[in-house]
């Protein structure tokens, strides 16, 4: 069978599968918190004003407040055994793709992309314990995260182009197929849950990610072949790979001069701290809009979820201007760490559904910093 040069079909479907859970995930685990902590049915209404007690007593604003508190704790917890990993992951991931080949980093978040997908169909459709799903967080993170994929089809992009100018358009086309289908996916995930529950876009989720597993694997081509692949079954070919796969951080490092190592590695400490803020930040903005005041139902969620999304398009867009305009490259990554911060802080004072919105405009160049910090580590290490 003929393979295949063509990554963005693995973007496409990989994009509208993972945008098609993220939104569910919190309202998941918060509708499984309300039933666990208050004993009651999660209160469902067509309309945007669900948790305004009709007869004036403050028993459910109670129960909000303890529900979203433990979806708090749920979602440290979660993220904090996915995130660390994930980034250690990706560093030992991308130093072995220039030798071992990119698909590996492609691959591998696919597979932790089914785990996880998988791990949400099994505990809502035989309703197990959700701290499992902690579990299987730190498990999908093993083999990687979305900063994995993306990193591995840029990568695999760039090998195939043979200009900047062709470089930048493939990119681009990237970034928006991320945006549009994500933001479809999320807008299409309240209307999914208001009439078929959580276990079909689960299931949904799955069938697409095993999709692009398979068009991963068995179509799309390699750009970098590895030595002696013939002997990939051989022991020790193995233990040469897993050696490269290890040490490849530190042979990053040892070519290096005094001070491009120290500039690494405070790039690799804005990453990864940017990181941690950017992820923990976003996965609490669904928990603060299932709350009061504004106790959004799902199709709203799904909408402010479609809204985030086009940072993908509009972050590429501010990279590409203010690259043309020769800003510094550290000016670009500061705008986008304020961009970041100045959303949060509005959001934390966002009281109507309208303002909700609103706040979002600011985080529009949200992304920015991560293909720039990228490309700072790239040519700092060349």
């Amino acid at each position: 069978m003929k393979r295949l040069y063509l990554v963005e079909p693995v973007v496409a479907l990989y994009a509208f599968s993972s945008f098609l859970i993220y939104p569910l995930v919190q309202q998941y685990i918060y509708r499984r918190l309300w039933l666990q902590l208050t004993n009651t049915t999660y209160p469902i209404s067509s309309n945007s004003s669900r948790c305004a007690p009709s007869d004036g007593s403050s028993n459910q604003t109670d129960f909000h407040k303890e529900v979203q508190k433990q979806a708090s704790l749920f979602s440290m917890y979660s993220e904090l055994l996915s995130t660390i990993p994930s980034l250690i992951v990706t560093l030992l991931l991308v130093a072995y793709s220039d030798r071992g080949g990119r698909k590996i980093t492609i691959i591998m978040p696919l597979i932790g992309s089914l785990i996880y997908a998988s791990s949400f169909l099994t505990v809502s459709f035989f309703e197990l314990n959700i701290y499992l799903l902690i579990g299987s967080s730190f498990l999908s993170s093993l083999f990687g995260g979305l900063g994995t994929f993306l990193g591995g089809c840029f990568a695999y992009i760039a090998d195939l182009c043979k200009n900047e100018r062709q470089r930048t358009l493939r990119m681009a086309g990237v970034d928006m197929m991320i945006g549009l289908l994500s933001g479809v996916a999320a807008i299409s995930t309240g209307y999914f849950l208001r009439a078929a529950g959580f276990n079909w876009p689960f299931l949904t989720s799955l069938l697409c990610q095993c999709l692009t597993l398979l068009y991963a694997i068995f179509i799309l081509e390699e750009t970098v072949k590895a030595p002696n692949e013939g002997d990939i079954f051989d022991e020790s070919t193995r233990r040469h790979a897993l050696k490269y796969m290890v040490c490849g951080v530190y042979q990053t490092f040892s070519g290096l001069s005094s001070k491009c190592k120290i500039l690494l590695a405070l790039m690799m400490f804005i990453f990864t701290t940017f990181s941690f803020a950017y992820v923990g930040g976003i996965s609490l903005v669904t928990l603060y809009e299932l709350n009061e005041p504004l106790c959004w139902n799902e199709v709203l969620i799904g909408y402010g979820s479609a809204l985030s999304t086009t940072v993908f398009l509009t972050s590429f867009a501010g990279v590409a201007a203010l690259t043309y305009c020769r800003v510094p490259q550290l000016l670009i990554v500061l705008l986008g760490i304020l961009s970041v911060a100045s959303g949060m802080i509005l959001m934390s004072f966002a009281k109507t559904t309208v303002l909700m919105f609103i706040v979002r405009i600011p985080m529009l160049l949200s992304i920015m910093p991560f293909p720039v910090l990228r490309s700072m580590m790239s040519k700092n290490i060349s």
